[in-house]
């Protein structure tokens, strides 16, 4: 009986870490993506492209790079 419940309590406490670890993960994943957005509107964008548009044209010009 003791052991089920020392399980059950380290899948609950598993779960648990697991769900904080995602969402730690999606705020700092999302926030660096809008950083990263907002470098290339200010300093990578040429004539009135789109952000999108812009990674787009570096991901050619630079194949290596992780934009």
């Amino acid at each position: 009986m003791a052991k089920s419940k020392l399980v059950t309590a380290n899948r609950n406490l598993a779960k648990k870490v697991t769900s904080a670890f995602h969402k730690i993960e999606d705020t700092v994943v999302g926030s660096y993506t809008k950083i990263e957005d907002e470098f290339v509107d200010r300093y990578l964008t040429k004539d009135n492209e789109t952000v999108e548009e812009a990674k787009k044209r570096l991901k050619q010009e630079h194949p290596s790079s992780k934009l």
